[in-house]
């Protein structure tokens, strides 16, 4: 799969009366592009840019030319975006109806929807979690729900802030392992350095601004000293 454009172009965001983004362009291409910084860079902001959630306060956001803000419906088939939180995507009461939910909204019918929900539960050797009830899986089975509805809707580019926050050794590694060979184009918000030590792309940003932009090899080397300069190991809790 090409991996489509992801452009803003002068791009102004406010929150409240605090300015996120003042004139920020970026074109993204490259097939893994990783995003870090401290808390409140803009880390989270530009995810939801990307996914269409936030609309900017001026200039314009399109990937692989959809106006993501404006055209929602070919926004929620070319983006899909995994929240730190799995709470804040699972609407629904059993790990079935959840996964078969974002398949029905596409227009498939109810027993393509059963086949690709059974697919994907087996991939991930989790077929006995079709009846679970949500509210008994622990945080991180709800974070591995939230990344197989996301992937079952096969978008272009999937948006990805913190996905291994809460999963344990085993999981983790699991899915780093599946996300390392999907087709799809990811952005990557994390503060797992190593976890994108083989990407094609770090953006570090800093106040809403680009500090720095470029291969990892380039740009976590410094992103590290800067860290380290701030106050020691103990910078790197404050991403």
């Amino acid at each position: 799969m090409t991996a489509p454009d992801i452009l803003l172009d002068d791009v102004s965001l406010a929150h409240g009366h605090r300015s996120v983004f003042d004139h920020l362009s970026l074109r993204l291409t490259e097939r893994r592009v990783a995003v870090i910084g401290r808390n409140g860079a803009g880390k989270s902001q530009l995810a939801r840019l990307i996914a269409g959630l936030t609309a900017p306060d001026s200039g314009l956001v399109r990937v692989a030319g959809v106006d993501v803000a404006q055209d929602r419906r070919a926004a929620l088939a070319t983006v899909g975006i995994l929240f730190q939180n799995p709470d804040h995507q699972i609407i629904f009461p059993t790990v079935e109806e959840e996964l078969a939910f974002g398949l029905r909204s596409q227009g498939h019918g109810a027993q393509k929807a059963a086949e690709q929900v059974t697919e994907i539960l087996a991939r991930f050797d989790r077929a006995d979690w079709a009846t679970r009830a949500i509210h008994t899986l622990s945080q991180g089975q709800r974070h591995l729900v939230c990344l197989m509805a996301v992937l079952l809707m096969a978008p272009r580019v999937i948006v990805l802030d913190e996905p291994f926050a809460g999963l344990d050794m085993a999981t983790t590694r699991r899915l780093g392992l599946y996300l390392d060979g999907v087709a799809q184009h990811l952005l990557h918000i994390t503060h797992d350095l190593e976890a994108i030590a083989a990407y094609d792309r770090v953006i570090w940003l800093e106040d809403g601004q680009l500090r720095a932009d470029g291969p990892p090899a380039q740009v976590l080397p410094a992103y590290r000293a800067a860290m380290q300069a701030l106050g020691g190991s103990d910078a790197f809790t404050d991403l």
